[in-house]
This record gives C-alpha cells, structure tokens and sequence, in this order.
C-alpha cells in the first residue's frame, strides 16, 4: 500500500514540491547582505552561485546591519534616516523602523535581544534603545565622534570607542555609566572579542594598529603594528575586523592600502596581506571560515578570499559605497 500511494501522481507531486520549497528555503538563506550607502539598498549576493540576485530597497543611508539572535530579522542603522530599518530575512522585507537617534552608524544587541545599543556621533552619546517600542531608556556621554559598539561577552558592559579621543569607553550597563576610558591607538573604529573572552581587539585607523586590551584589567596588553611593503603608514587605515571562532586567527582590513591582513592571534603577527578592492571595509566569515567575504567601499564591490590559501578569488558589483557585509549561510 505505501509503495502504491507514494507511485501515485498526486502524491508524487506534493513531494517534489515539498521538495523545491525545502530547497528554495535553503537557497534563499545562503546569501550575502550588503548595505549600500548612495542607493539606499541591500544588495544580495547568491553565495554558492557568486552572483547579484537582488536588491532590496531600505531607509536612506543603510551602514551597520546585525542578524537577531533567532537570524530571522536583519537590524540595518540607516544614517540618515535616523532608525533601524528591520527586515524579514525570509520575505526580505521591511516589517517595521525602529528610531535610533541622530546619525546612528554602528550598534550592538544585548543577548535577549530586547535593548540596542547605538553610537550617536552627533551627539557624542552612547543611546539605549527598547527594541520593542523603539523608545529611549538611556544615554551615556563618551568621546567625540563615536563609533565601534560592542557588548561583552557576559553582556554586563558595552565597548565605544571615540574616534576623536583616542579612547575606548567601558560602559555599565546596569548603572547606565563610564567605568573606565582605555587610551588605545588614533582614531579607533570596530572590535572583536577573543572566544575565551579574555582580550579585547580595536582597530586603529589613524594608528595602522590594532590595540590589545585586556578583560580582566582593561589594560593594554599590546600594540600591533600593519605594514605593507612599498605603502606608506598613513595609507593603512584599519577599520574592520573579524575572528575565527577558535580565536586562532584575525582578520583586519587595511582601508587606503586595499589589503586584508591575516592575523596570528597568539603570536600577535600579520602572516599573510591579500590585495582585494579600493578600501576594504567590512568583512564576514562563512559558516566553514573557508571563505572571507570583503567589502571594498570605492571600489564599490566585494572580493571573495579563500582563506587556506589567502587568495582572492572574484569581486562582485555590489552598490555604490558599500559599507556592511552579512552573511545568512
């Protein structure tokens, strides 16, 4: 009976329908989301067939953009809208705008997903948003011009850096306050947090370093210094940066020089500089980290790198002035 019912036409088309919708629900997750600043869009880049599939519109000026914890809603910070345009990662479309403040550029979430934490350079403040209602809970003064946001790994403190003061600002979440100013690098931009929680990177774009801080103490442990044969130290301008998740390797933009620097994370040296395009920006792993996905903002596109082999590979359109890649595979 149930080798008769499943050669039946009937139900051999529900199959293969269930078949194409499971495959279409798979493909539509592999993709790379980028934020196009002058076109007011996200483009989207079909990962396993490298190519430009769509482009979403957004609200104006699409920068910094972060996944929900459940990866169903993409957060994107449109400057000059001043709100987060949030999208349906499924429908890709947007369900409702969140207001984050003047000039809002980059933000972390906290790990319930229910407050943003948002960098008004305007206003030299680090706001508190509900995500729910979209309602102010707080803001905390910091330095001139701030940028980086990121929330620790206990999501007791928030990380700002202040591009002006040359400082990274710990602020407490519970008591809404600056704990401590850490004096890092000229101008610092973005961070990443080592897997074990221990140490706190910061890219410093002025500096051509990466700071060192650590966790226990917020002392700085160390200054890395990003050089490129034959490019003077203001061509080097790092801004991004990501790390694999054993925490053995970073990866580092390289602004003016148009390098990726591949990081040893235990020795603190740069191993390998791959060329991509004109002032790479950001940067994402996919979910095997055999691939580096880099958007270069004047050049307007995006390089793909094989990470085993440190080697780019192909560089797609993706927008004038790309600011922010994401990956949902």
């Amino acid at each position: 009976m149930i080798a008769n019912s499943l050669a039946s036409p009937g139900v051999r088309a529900v199959l293969l329908l269930a078949c194409m919708l499971a495959t279409t629900a798979v493909a539509a997750q592999n993709l790379a989301w980028i934020s196009s600043e002058k076109n007011n869009a996200i483009t989207l880049v079909d990962l396993a067939q490298g190519k430009v599939t769509a482009t979403v519109p957004t609200c104006k000026r699409p920068r910094h953009m972060q996944l929900s914890a459940d990866r169903k809603q993409l957060l994107v910070a449109c400057s000059d809208s001043n709100a987060a345009d949030v999208m349906d990662v499924a429908t890709r479309k947007s369900v409702r705008r969140i207001p984050l403040g003047d000039n809002p550029e980059m933000f972390d979430l906290s790990a319930d997903g229910k407050t943003i934490f948002v960098s008004n350079e305007d206003d030299a403040e680090l706001s508190f948003v509900d995500a729910m209602n979209g309602k102010p809970t707080g803001q905390v003064k910091v330095g001139a011009e701030p940028e980086g946001v990121k929330v620790s790994p206990d999501g007791k403190t928030v990380f700002v850096t202040s591009e002006v003061a040359n400082m990274v600002h710990v602020v407490d979440v519970a008591s809404k306050t600056v704990r401590k100013n850490i004096a890092v690098g000229k101008r610092p931009r973005r961070f990443a947090v080592t897997p074990d929680a221990q140490e706190l990177w910061v890219t410093n774009e002025l500096g051509a370093s990466v700071s060192v801080v650590s966790l226990k103490d917020y002392s700085v442990l160390a200054t890395i210094p990003l050089q490129l044969k034959g490019a003077r130290a203001s061509d080097i301008t790092p801004i991004g940066l990501v790390m694999t998740r054993d925490g053995k390797r970073a990866y580092v933009t390289m602004g003016r020089a148009n390098h990726i620097a591949f990081v040893d994370v235990a020795s603190r040296q740069v191993t390998d500089q791959v060329l991509v395009g004109k002032r790479p920006w950001s940067l994402a792993l996919n979910a095997d980290e055999t691939r580096l996905y880099v958007v270069n903002g004047l050049s307007d596109d995006m390089t793909v790198v094989d990470t085993v082999r440190a080697k780019a590979l192909v560089s797609l359109p993706v927008g004038r002035v790309p600011h922010t890649v994401v990956l949902t595979d």
